[in-house]
């Protein structure tokens, strides 16, 4: 145990005498420290037993109390003042300030040198730190030879509940308890579920110490996917060997997960060699076997959804999937397919919601949604699901549906930047010959294209002449070098005056 305050003053060989904040004795020591700066404050860490005789420090009230509040704010833990030397006796203004301050303040007798109490500390803390290497040592050997027998992973996280004086979580990816010590503690997953989403979303190996109204909790996650999680709480938070136990703990879960996830990974080449099977035509040929890895095949008509985001998001939703198409009642199929996570779900099941709820689960998540297809137009919903997971924006709902992006028209599914580009490029010689004031190329062919090359009305919702009209056309043919009477050229046209839109004039009344 750390040496705090109160074992120190009670050392009779110190002869140490408390003068102020007797309340807060029970302070653990990290260090001891003697100085006779009136501001110490850059040389400390906090945690200090400070020593001075107070050679620089003068006796008024304001000067003291001033004094112990640099003192309080640098995190020392106590103050030893001497007396004999520079102070017949402690100063009454500091010992005012130290109790209003609730520093603990002890006098130290001439006859008492400050190396006597420097040893004492430093006694105690070599003693504290091999007693924690120690203790650390055996629950490495009693964790090691749990995790080894029968049933490691229960006997695991029963022995580390009794070597912590905690109770402990072993959680699978999605967040589900796998074991509890005590078996009461299972309960405890659903508060734990919005840290555990967070954990997961970082991509990496991440810890969180947390509170759960009660207890204080510490989460380690195991892998750097978050293949599962550890979780200790106690009404005391761990301190730093408590920690180590726990780390040594889930090193231990993290190698058992990491050699059972070389089938897993056997399990997602099969998925993926199965989803292009079926992308080809051969849905029957994938049928058997996917019944045999991962269940039956979703029923017809089926919803296509594609995960994209980065690497860590997509690995983080393709765990979820794992533990949730093994669930009963659960009918869908997913595979990892180049650059997104492919799921296959009826449309009628209850996939669809739970999979929705992914994107508040994991961060970065962004999701697409195909129109009900068959397996035999299999690959037109994975193109739609994909077109819509694309067009996610960058704010707003993470969920796309391609019937709701189609509603929005075929503009919506042009990539923005490239084909705003595009219209630039291809309006340039009109937006530069209109800049010099010579003509309204830009409103004029918006206009004729919108009444579909028709002359008259063209002409008449501009207020010009038909002639006129048709010599700004041919203008445009000469600047663009096109002619107007190509069908996809005029469609060219038309799409890039949209892009346009916001930089275009708008039309004549």
């Amino acid at each position: 145990m750390p040496l705090t305050l109160r074992s120190l003053v009670s050392d009779r060989s110190l002869d140490l005498s408390v003068l102020a904040g007797e309340a807060n004795l029970d302070r653990p020591i990290a260090w001891v420290h003697s100085t006779e700066l009136t501001d110490p404050t850059p040389f400390l860490q906090g945690g200090e037993l400070l020593l001075t005789t107070g050679l620089a420090l003068r006796q008024d009230p304001a000067t003291c109390a001033a004094y112990v509040a640099r003192l309080g704010d640098a995190g020392i833990v106590g103050l030893g003042f001497g007396i004999g030397l520079s102070h017949d006796t402690v100063p009454v203004g500091l010992s005012e300030a130290a109790e209003v301050a609730g520093l603990p303040l002890f006098e130290v007798l001439r006859s008492t040198p400050f190396i006597a109490i420097s040893k004492a500390v430093s006694e105690a803390v070599a003693a504290d730190q091999y007693a924690a290497v120690r203790r650390t040592n055996e629950a490495q050997h009693v964790l090691t030879r749990a995790a080894a027998g029968p049933n490691g992973f229960a006997a695991l996280v029963d022995r580390l509940s009794r070597l912590l004086g905690a109770w402990v979580l072993l959680l699978d990816s999605a967040g589900n308890p796998d074991e509890a010590a005590p078996a009461s503690a299972a309960g405890k997953a659903v508060l734990l579920a919005p840290d555990l989403d967070r954990l997961r979303s970082a991509g990496t190996v991440a810890s969180a110490g947390i509170t759960d109204g009660v207890d204080e909790v510490f989460i380690q996650t195991l892998g750097a996917r978050a293949r599962g999680f550890l979780a200790v709480g106690r009404l005391a938070p761990l301190d730093l060997t408590d920690r180590q136990i726990a780390n040594t703990a889930a090193a231990l879960l993290t190698l058992a997960l990491e050699q059972s996830r070389t089938l897993a990974t056997t399990y997602q080449h099969l998925r993926t060699g199965l989803f292009h099977l079926m992308a080809a035509g051969q849905a029957e040929l994938a049928r058997g076997t996917a019944a045999h890895l991962s269940g039956a095949l979703p029923e017809e008509p089926l919803l296509v959804y594609a995960l994209a985001g980065p690497v860590a998001a997509r690995a983080a939703a393709a765990d979820l999937l794992e533990i949730a198409a093994r669930q009963p009642g659960k009918s869908l199929f997913f595979a990892e397919f180049g650059s997104y996570v492919v799921v296959l779900t009826g449309e009628g099941d209850s996939g669809p919601t739970w999979l929705s709820s992914l994107s508040r689960r994991v961060a970065g998540l962004r999701i697409g949604v195909g129109e009900p297809v068959g397996y035999g137009t299999l690959v037109n919903g994975y193109r739609q699901a994909t077109l819509a997971a694309e067009s996610v924006p960058a704010a707003g709902a993470p969920v796309m549906r391609f019937a709701d992006l189609a509603g929005q028209g075929l503009l919506r599914l042009l990539p923005g930047a490239r084909a705003r580009g595009f219209a630039e490029a291809l309006l340039a010689p009109l937006i530069h010959h209109d800049g010099d004031g010579r003509a309204d190329l830009v409103v004029s062919l918006r206009v004729w294209l919108q009444h579909h090359g028709q002359w008259d009305p063209a002409a008449a919702r501009l207020g010009v002449h038909r002639h006129t009209l048709r010599n700004r056309m041919r203008k445009v043919e000469q600047l663009t070098g096109r002619s107007l009477d190509a069908p996809g050229f005029r469609a060219e046209l038309w799409f890039a005056l949209h892009l346009l839109d916001e930089t275009v004039p708008a039309d004549p009344e």
